[in-house]
């Protein structure tokens, strides 16, 4: 299992490069240097990023490129699960989407499983085969990702599509006022829950 976290940049070591960075889950597993260095390049490749990548430090790289070394970084070790804590929420929107694609694309060929955290249910459907819900701790529906994200059943699913910004300042008003009268039913619900 490895982790692709929200910021990059606060989890990559600034004072590594970023060949080190990918090499050290390598050596940890027991890879020989020149082993280390072969797979960096491969992983670099992987993540659309030229092999010279390896020598700069992560302060160089832009948001969407940081992200690419942390994805790559998380590769690295070969795992089955990679757990994936809002991993384009620091992103522009054209910069989620090519990572978001570049995160379809490896599962494609490697077959890795991702539990995806996202308050976006945009990204979530983009990405997802199966959506869980959590709402206070608790799973308040599963399901399809289509089916989750265009009929939610769940005030609070609701609620988060409804979160979504929209262009249209007149539709964004009555998302708002839709979505506070979600959220004044669900304290209702949440009363009467802790009366009985």
């Amino acid at each position: 299992i490895q982790v692709v976290f929200q910021d990059p940049y606060t989890s990559l070591n600034p004072s590594l490069t970023i060949g080190d960075i990918l090499s050290e889950p390598l050596v940890v597993q027991g890879a020989t240097a020149q082993d280390a260095r072969a797979r960096v390049r491969g992983l670099l490749d992987q993540v659309g990023l030229p092999a010279d990548a390896s020598e700069r430090l992560p302060r160089e790289f832009s948001g969407g490129q940081r992200q690419r070394v942390a994805i790559a970084r998380a590769l690295a070790p070969e795992p089955r699960l990679i757990v994936c804590d809002e991993p384009v929420s620091a992103l522009d929107l054209s910069t989620q989407a090519r990572v978001l694609d570049l995160f379809i694309d490896i599962q494609r060929r490697t077959g890795v499983a991702y539990l995806f955290v996202s308050h976006d249910l945009a990204v979530v459907r983009h990405v997802s085969h199966r959506v869980g819900v959590v709402h206070k701790g608790d799973i308040v529906e599963t399901g399809p990702a289509g089916f989750v994200t265009s009929t939610p059943e769940h005030p609070y699913t609701q609620r988060l599509l409804l979160a979504a910004p929209v262009a249209d300042p007149v539709e964004q008003a009555r998302r708002r006022t839709e979505r506070r009268r979600l959220a004044e039913t669900g304290r209702e619900q949440d009363v009467r829950a802790g009366a009985a």
